[in-house]
């Protein structure tokens, strides 16, 4: 059986050889040489190549005061269904990190109408129908003053604190990209925080980039009430369904707005940087067709009237409806410099993140650190390799030169599934591959350790070489399964630089059978066939 490889099995294991150097190729050899490849060569991580690293926190409470914020619109639109259920004026709050509420207060113009105000409240947090399992998101009580304070449950903020985590990371990714910055490395770490870690990034770029990154980008566009005078509003305090807050466009003057908005960033479907007819720095975006129809009847129904425009509860314009606008497109005008628009394009297209996003740890590592640990990562694995093949040599003869052929096919097809993956290389990824090439020299040791038994036992060369890869692939199958267990578990629980050396455990593993196992194995049955040796050399 041994010495019996059918053709079929030969063109496999020949064709999976040369696509493993091939896929290697770019490693080695000028891009120009080699634009017909669809694979480019293993991307350098962090810790190789030098960049930025950014970690990133979702703040929960100001999720939830954000949350509580789009719960009081709905709250609102509940009670003024009919028959209406009239709320007294509240007291302003104002739009300020400081000021993060753990609840929603509602006070009614009569307390008689708090039953049926609760139950209206009550149906908003009522999972939909059809859904097993699930229980009502809000806890509606009443004070002793007849207020009615509304909260989310536990279960139904950890739900909102995982969806914000998933939208945070969504938006990051969106935002580094629509940067132009490459190879970025953006995965989720714990419950809350968000890491981002960016090769080649200097520390000038990394702080241009955490301004992109931390601002909300809420944009709305919001009527202004020209015949209310800004004296009588506290700035960033709503009162009566208008707010005043602060026009840059007017040297920081505030104007009053209408709290609720004509269109929001969700109607964007692109933002840009352009230049006006005085070739200053503008943003020119465009709407979705349903944001398009609303601000085309907002516009039809107050012309003449100011409208402003919000970003992150601060005026950037606020410019005079002339005629309707029903193209679907503008433009927004301000102090910006060409840097600023751009980033703001950036935001916009890129969607508004459902809570702010905090500064957890931020570092630079310099790419001469990477190229100390590119030289220091090398030359272990140079002089590992070279000293595995004078042990192997030794040990076991021409035996030992079968193994290390394998260890080198070994290496070549490892770094080329890596690259045909697009996988990016990290010193944990080099310590994974340096396992795997030693694992596979184990399974080698088993075999021939197996083989020098049964020559010993009196068996000839090609029943001892039968016999020593029948009786060792029991041991070797066992221990791969146990490492891809460890492997897989690494994977799908760790972050990072545990990630990248799974994949590389994973990988190597699976080339690690594959070449100590069946290459070398079909080398030994070639050597057997045509020089049929009277004696092992072992």
């Amino acid at each position: 059986m041994l010495l019996k490889f059918p053709a079929w099995k030969v063109a496999l294991l020949v064709g999976a050889l040369i696509l493993g150097a091939i896929l290697c190729l770019p490693n080695v050899l000028p891009e120009r040489y080699l634009g017909w490849l669809p694979t480019n060569a293993l991307k350098l991580g962090l810790d190789l190549k030098g960049g930025a690293s950014i970690l990133l926190e979702v703040d929960p409470d100001e999720l939830r005061a954000n949350q509580l914020k789009l719960l009081s619109t709905s709250v609102r639109d509940e009670l003024r269904k009919q028959p209406l259920i009239p709320v007294a004026p509240r007291d302003g709050r104002k739009l300020d990190p400081v000021d993060k509420p753990t609840a929603l207060l509602v006070k009614l113009t009569n307390p008689a109408d708090a039953e049926a105000a609760m139950e209206r409240i009550r149906k908003l947090g009522n999972p939909p129908l059809g859904a097993i399992g699930q229980k009502p998101s809000l806890e509606v009580s009443q004070r002793p003053d007849g207020t009615i304070e509304v909260k989310y449950t536990v279960d139904a903020f950890k739900k909102q604190q995982v969806d914000a985590l998933t939208s945070s990371q969504e938006a990051v990714h969106r935002r580094v990209d629509n940067s132009g910055l490459v190879e970025p490395d953006i995965h989720k770490q714990g419950d809350n925080r968000i890491s981002v870690e960016v090769p080649g990034l200097n520390a000038e770029q990394m702080t241009t980039l955490v301004d992109t990154l931390t601002k909300a980008g809420v944009l709305t566009f919001n009527l202004v009430d020209v015949n209310s005078s800004p004296a009588n509003y506290e700035p960033g305090v709503e009162r009566n369904g208008r707010i005043a807050l602060p026009d840059d466009s007017q040297n920081g003057q505030l104007q009053v707005i209408l709290t609720d908005p004509i269109i929001t960033g969700s109607d964007l479907a692109n933002a840009n940087q352009g230049r006006d007819e005085r070739n200053l720095p503008e943003i020119q975006f465009q709407l979705h067709p349903s944001g398009a129809r609303k601000f085309g009847k907002a516009t039809s129904e107050n012309v003449g009237k100011p409208f402003a425009i919000v970003l992150d509860n601060r005026i950037v314009s606020a410019p005079k409806i002339i005629s309707p606008i029903m193209t679907g497109s503008g433009r927004i005008t301000g102090s910006f410099t060409p840097q600023e628009a751009e980033q703001t394009a950036v935001i916009l297209r890129s969607g508004a993140l459902p809570a702010k996003l905090k500064i957890a740890e931020r570092r630079v590592v310099d790419a001469s650190l990477g190229a100390d640990s590119i030289k220091a990562g090398v030359t272990a694995s140079v002089v590992g390799v070279v000293i595995v093949a004078i042990f192997m040599i030794a040990a076991y003869g021409l035996l030992g030169v079968f193994a290390v052929t394998a260890l080198l096919c070994n290496a070549f097809m490892m770094i080329g599934v890596l690259s045909g993956f697009g996988a990016t290389l990290t010193l944990p990824g080099i310590a994974g591959i340096l396992l795997t090439m030693g694992m596979a020299v184990d399974y080698n040791v088993l075999i021939f350790e197996r083989i020098r038994e049964e020559k010993r036992a009196g068996r000839s060369p090609v029943t001892s070489v039968e016999a020593g890869y029948d009786h060792a692939m029991t041991t070797i199958i066992d221990a791969n399964v146990t490492h891809l267990i460890a492997a897989l578990i690494m994977f799908n629980l760790g972050s990072g630089p545990v990630k990248g050396f799974a994949l590389t455990l994973a990988i190597g593993v699976l080339t690690s059978i594959f070449t100590a196992v069946i290459v070398a194995r079909w080398i030994m049955a070639n050597w057997l066939r045509f020089f049929r040796p009277k004696h092992i050399p072992i």
